[in-house]
């Protein structure tokens, strides 16, 4: 299979390496440092499993990949308003495209940027970072894709799922098609944004904020917004969603931290649009009140773009 990975960075380095492993033809897009390293030496990849040299090609420029059978968006949502367009090189009629970035409608603009295409949204379920130029990082037990067809797509979309997955799974990565991707992304998308955006106007922890009743409540709040924001949206939510995750999030303790949190602490712009945006917008167009989540949008947004050096 002939793969690209727009946004080479530490999820996509990660499944594009492992891809490249398993003897697929995978190119990853980089820039500066990282594009030069990997050229010269290789990615670099630490994980559970060891650590190994991946050769694979790299390159900055999209048009030097020409079509692909799979590309996978693995940039922050904020690039995409520059990452889609340049992808264009690489998508034909044939051509699947995986997106595995956080939110409920991240993947949209792909359905108007290629029509013909075989658009995926996605979910994955990974800790790893980028620890140097060329070099990513894999930590803990869950590693996991879960993908599908959007809901009322060509019945061939899911089928198209299903090999892609297979791909993944032949490469050590678990990965399952589901039969209601938008399930998926709302579960994941309700403990996130929660997180993300909870910490983030807190400038604290989830484990300083949780033992606190009256954090507490503003979490579990942040939630129940969500989780009623995804039902009048037409997503069949597990009926305990709000208090399984809350369990999760205090069985969890210290172990999680949001990158959102981790951005705005070093003045870098966040994906607020894609996380807590995403559910004002959604409660706008379901006519559900999502006051937490107004809050918590109205407050970050003066800082969504980052913080220049200096100011």
């Amino acid at each position: 299979m002939k793969v690209a990975v727009m946004g080479a960075g530490s999820i996509g380095g990660y499944f594009g390496g492992m891809l490249a492993r398993a003897g697929h033809d995978v190119t990853l897009i980089a820039r500066n440092d990282h594009l030069d390293a990997i050229r010269r030496d290789g990615l670099i990849m630490q994980t559970q499993a060891g650590r190994f040299i991946v050769p694979c090609s790299a390159t900055a420029d999209p048009s030097d990949v020409g079509p692909v059978d799979l590309a996978l968006l693995t940039t922050k949502t904020y690039h995409n308003a520059q990452a889609i367009p340049a992808m264009a090189p690489m998508v034909g009629p044939d051509t699947a495209v995986l997106c595995l970035q956080n939110g409920i409608d991240s993947f949209t603009p792909l359905l108007e940027a290629f029509p013909d295409a075989v658009i995926l949204p996605g979910a994955a379920y990974i800790e790893a970072g980028r620890s140097g130029p060329g070099v990513v990082t894999q930590a803990g037990d869950i590693v996991r894709i879960v993908t599908g067809s959007i809901r009322g797509s060509d019945p061939s979309h899911q089928a198209t799922a299903e090999v892609v997955c297979a791909a993944f799974r032949d490469a050590n990565v678990p990965a399952e098609a589901s039969d209601d991707i938008a399930v998926t992304l709302w579960t994941k998308f309700l403990f996130i944004t929660t997180m993300a955006g909870t910490t983030s106007l807190a400038r604290e922890y989830l484990r300083d904020l949780l033992p606190r009743p009256e954090w507490h409540k503003i979490i579990k709040g942040c939630m129940s917004e969500i989780e009623q924001a995804g039902r009048a949206s037409g997503v069949d939510l597990a009926p305990t969603i709000v208090a399984d995750t809350l369990d999760y999030m205090e069985s969890a303790k210290g172990a999680m931290s949001a990158s959102m949190h981790a951005d705005l602490l070093a003045g870098r712009p966040m994906e607020l649009e894609a996380l807590n945006g995403a559910v004002v917008r959604a409660g706008e167009s379901a006519g559900v009140s999502t006051p937490i989540n107004d809050v918590i949008y109205a407050a970050l947004k003066p800082y969504a773009a980052g913080i220049p050096a200096g100011s």
